[in-house]
């Protein structure tokens, strides 16, 4: 499908802008904005679809703040299957619930912005690069309070995008794992996926430079 250009996104920016400004809270919606941004950037440095990523940036938490009663009268409208951690924390299915409403409410037809925000808590193998933007953009927006691994995380994200994505899951599921939590079959599978990935493309390097 056709990518968006500049004045499409600012058009659909104007329209979509009050609608998130009234769904979410405004710490959440200041966390939209920041994403945004940083989406923008990384996708202007790995020459990502600048205007794709954007939009995806903007509606990537159009669902996070209904209330748990919402998300699941929502989820049974739209026929979304729980997996076994949202059932235990509702709260994940934001991402899932928000690429069926960003298709229903927002209009979008382009299936990789929708993948953007479907994948946005999890990620999965073989991601596009629209999706590792928003993957990457939502964990180290310039908002986020600083913790161990986020600056790295950050440097990565400007040199290569696979190499955050393996830092960011690893951070992801030792800090669930520390704390006792169920962690989401697919963002194992998903770190699994690029850690196996990087290793023979390292190997490839170093035989370069023997």
């Amino acid at each position: 499908m056709k990518s968006l250009n500049k004045k499409e996104f600012d058009k659909l920016r104007e329209v979509i802008l009050p609608k998130i400004k009234k769904q979410l809270i405004p710490k959440r919606y200041e966390h939209t904005l920041n994403v945004e941004k940083t989406a923008i950037a990384l996708a202007e440095k790995h020459n990502g679809k600048v205007y794709d990523i954007a939009l995806a940036a903007l509606l990537h938490d159009n669902a996070k703040n209904f209330s748990d009663e919402e998300k699941l009268a929502l989820c049974k409208k739209y026929h979304i299957e729980l997996s076994k951690t949202e059932e235990i924390n509702i709260d994940l299915v934001h991402a899932k619930l928000g690429g069926v409403l960003a298709e229903d409410d927002y209009h979008v037809e382009n299936q990789d912005i929708i993948n953007a925000i479907k994948y946005h808590t999890t990620g999965r193998p073989n991601m596009s690069m629209t999706e590792k933007i928003i993957y990457i953009a939502d964990f180290i927006e310039p908002g986020r309070k600083d913790f161990p691994g986020l600056i790295e995380a950050r440097k990565l994200a400007d040199e290569n995008l696979d190499a955050a994505l393996i830092s960011i899951l690893s951070l992801t599921i030792n800090y669930v794992m520390d704390r006792g939590l169920i962690i989401d079959p697919t963002t194992e599978e998903t770190y699994e996926y690029y850690r196996k990935k990087q290793t023979p493309e390292k190997e490839e390097k170093a035989h370069r430079t023997d």
